[in-house]
């Protein structure tokens, strides 16, 4: 396929030097690195701790080399993750019509930036097909390397400027599911394994839910591999997902592929076969605790059960 440009590369970060080098140095193994603009966007510190290990981490930044363009920007303060993810992206999309995303934990199979720009351009003109996920839950075993999915996954990303004007960062949960019906909620949260609808009470309200709903409101569909293209290496201490390993592992933690993605003209629509796959992986977020996890699972939901 005929790549018509090389998309840019969003990459957000704070305090995580150590997971920052690792995206950077997996990022750097892909094939098109040396020929994609690489802008990141550094959080500010929240307190004087904080300031030292960003300032640390920005020391870094300023090494960093083997890609076509490398753009800096220091946020002056804690814009916090949904800030500096938002105004991140609308800043690309001012100077680029396709971007894809990055955090500071997400480890990219050398194939990631090929799979993507590939897929940019050949939905390029399909506005029903409105994000890229380079992670999936799901491992599939059949003879397409893709598949489409109304689930949106946020561990490496992308989209282009047209998709993205759909994109509302909402301030309530009466603002997100206005228009919305009990069946849309139950089909968002495939029928109540998938709690995604409970972010709506965090404040601020995660972008991913915010762009989950809007891809959901538009009939929009995602594209996802039917193998990982992803690590993620911030499981347990990121700022939206925190757990112990201790109680159990997660199912999709699984090595990434590092084959090219062929992207066969597949039919453009959910396949309820996969849907119902999710609805199992989706389960506790993909945790599947052991013995000692499930005690103590029980008796968190008991104490919980006894507050409400």
């Amino acid at each position: 396929m005929k790549t018509l440009s090389t998309a840019p590369v969003a990459l957000f970060v704070y305090n995580r030097l150590h997971n920052t080098k690792q995206t950077i140095e997996h990022l750097k193994k892909n094939k098109l690195a040396d020929r994609t603009p690489l802008y990141i966007f550094s959080d500010g510190g929240k307190d004087k701790r904080s300031w030292k290990e960003v300032n640390r981490l920005r020391k870094y930044l300023h090494t960093i080399d083997g890609f076509g363009e490398v753009h800096i920007v220091e946020r002056p303060e804690n814009y916090y993750l949904e800030n500096n993810i938002i105004e991140g992206i609308a800043y690309v999309l001012q100077h680029h019509d396709t971007i894809i995303v990055l955090e500071d934990d997400i480890c990219t199979s050398p194939v990631f930036l090929e799979y993507m720009n590939n897929a940019l351009n050949k939905y390029i003109h399909t506005p029903q097909v409105m994000h890229i996920a380079g992670f999936t839950n799901l491992d599939i075993q059949q003879s397409d390397d893709t598949y489409f999915t109304p689930h949106m996954s946020g561990w490496g990303w992308a989209t282009w400027k047209d998709r993205w004007q759909h994109f509302v960062h909402f301030t309530s949960r009466k603002e997100a599911l206005q228009g919305m019906t009990v069946k849309d909620f139950e089909k968002l949260e495939y029928g109540g394994n998938f709690h995604c609808l409970h972010s709506l009470d965090k404040h601020p309200i995660p972008w991913d839910i915010c762009w989950e709903i809007a891809i959901y409101k538009q009939k929009g569909l995602c594209l996802s591999p039917t193998h990982t293209l992803i690590k993620n290496i911030g499981i347990g201490n990121g700022t939206h997902f925190n757990s112990s390993r201790l109680f159990g592992w997660y199912e999709y933690d699984r090595p990434y592929r590092t084959e090219s993605i062929i992207l066969n003209n597949i039919p453009i629509k959910e396949n309820p076969a996969i849907e119902a796959l999710y609805a199992q992986a989706l389960k506790n977020h993909g945790m599947r605790y052991n013995f000692l996890g499930r005690m103590v699972r029980w008796a968190y939901l008991k104490i919980k059960a006894k507050r409400t």
